[in-house]
């Protein structure tokens, strides 16, 4: 790119950048998808996400050593380059990050229309193409405006999930909470873990935040410490909707449920008419920031010149890579228009674990070359070790189940 290039606008502080990493995770993925993990986990469904969220925790630990030694847009696509010592490795990661990105906003969109389903009656397609194009327009506007729409959205979100956590438990009937926190058995295991592969779509998020880096003050201390934090809130916010989700609702019916935490509201005696909108307003955060991350990984590899320049191009205006953002919201356009939810979220946990896997080996390469540097955010080696073979682990409970 040339020198008097336009470039992107550092103006994220730390609090902003953990709501935004926040409402990442949060976002539509436990909105959507807590009855379909309960679907296979039965009243063991909060086990599958605190299985996931360990799963995750490993790698995001590796994530922010690696964002802090190397602080530039291109994220995994880079890291896993420094690590091998491949160009051609760090083009593949990078567009399977894209393609996580793409697939994950489309499965959000998808999600859309069961709580946009509660108010109005419209065309699935017609819902999904007007949020997506929504979406876009937000996304190009600037990363500033953005970052700021979805630090309101994500506290909304999560009084969302309080509430929840609040309603369910003032169900008149409730299931037995013995059955719903006694650790799962044999018979269990098989279930709770094919749900932990479907729950770790919900902990997708973290990773994200690392293609902000180029927006972020401070970025070496700061993005270290907003992912361990938006991670941290997330799994505990998740575990308890899980516990009250099988103690408000019989399995069968929390799994057909097509907006569950709205079911859980309802169960407890209140309209879910609050929650519903909640639900509606994180499915529309969630696919935002997932358009916002697509665009900025391919803007990062333009400017690693791992892909064509073009896609580097920054408008002066907005400060935001418009060319980047239009090619994402068109790809995501199709996939949320060709795919179901379930489908679009399984690829999605499959597409992330593989990368997560590269970047915690990618890690231990570059810690055995150059060891640790002052000045960075440092974990032992073990993490990404155990990060690698978890995030495997994982991948082939899937492949084998």
């Amino acid at each position: 790119m040339q020198k008097d290039a336009a470039s992107l606008n550092r103006t994220l502080s730390l609090p902003v950048l953990t709501f935004y990493g926040l409402g990442t995770i949060v976002g539509a993925g436990i909105y959507v998808l807590v009855g379909k993990v309960a679907g296979l986990a039965g009243d063991k469904l909060a086990y599958a996400f605190l299985l996931s969220g360990i799963v995750a925790a490993f790698t995001a630990f590796s994530y922010c050593e690696l964002a802090s030694r190397f602080p530039r847009a291109a994220g995994e696509a880079l890291y896993v380059g420094k690590g091998f010592g491949s160009k051609h490795l760090s083009r593949l990661v990078g567009w399977l990050v894209v393609l996580t990105g793409v697939v994950s906003s489309a499965t959000i969109a998808n999600g859309f229309t069961g709580y946009l389903g509660i108010f109005i009656v419209m065309p699935a397609p017609l819902a999904i193409t007007l949020l997506v194009l929504v979406i876009g327009g937000i996304a190009a506007w600037g990363i500033r405006q953005s970052a700021i729409l979805v630090t309101l959205v994500t506290i909304i979100e999560v009084s969302g999930l309080v509430y929840v956590v609040w309603a369910g438990s003032m169900v008149v009937e409730p299931q037995p909470m013995q059955s719903v926190l006694a650790l799962p058995d044999a018979a269990d295991a098989v279930g709770v873990l094919l749900a932990a592969f479907l729950a770790f779509y919900a902990f997708i998020g973290f990773e994200d935040m690392v293609n902000l880096v180029e927006e972020v003050k401070e970025p070496r201390r700061t993005m270290p410490l907003a992912i361990l934090t938006a991670i941290s809130v997330s799994m505990l916010l998740y575990v308890a909707v899980a516990l009250v989700a099988a103690y408000a609702l019989p399995i069968d019916e929390l799994a057909k449920s097509s907006a569950p935490l709205a079911a859980i509201v309802e169960a407890g005696g209140f309209s879910p008419d609050f929650i519903a909108v909640v639900g509606l307003v994180a499915v529309i955060n969630g696919a935002l920031v997932q358009l916002i991350m697509a665009s900025r990984v391919l803007y990062g590899m333009a400017k690693e010149g791992i892909v064509v320049s073009w896609l580097g191009y920054v408008n002066p205006l907005t400060q935001t890579p418009l060319v980047a953002t239009a090619l994402t919201v068109a790809a995501t356009l199709i996939f949320a228009l060709w795919l179901p939810l379930a489908t679009l979220a399984k690829s999605t946990s499959f597409i992330v674990l593989m990368v997560f896997t590269l970047v915690n080996v990618g890690l231990v390469l570059v810690k055995r070359r150059s060891g640790a540097s002052a000045g960075i955010f440092a974990v032992p080696t073990f993490v990404p070790v155990v990060g690698a073979l978890l995030s495997t682990g994982l991948l082939l409970v899937q492949l084998w189940l």
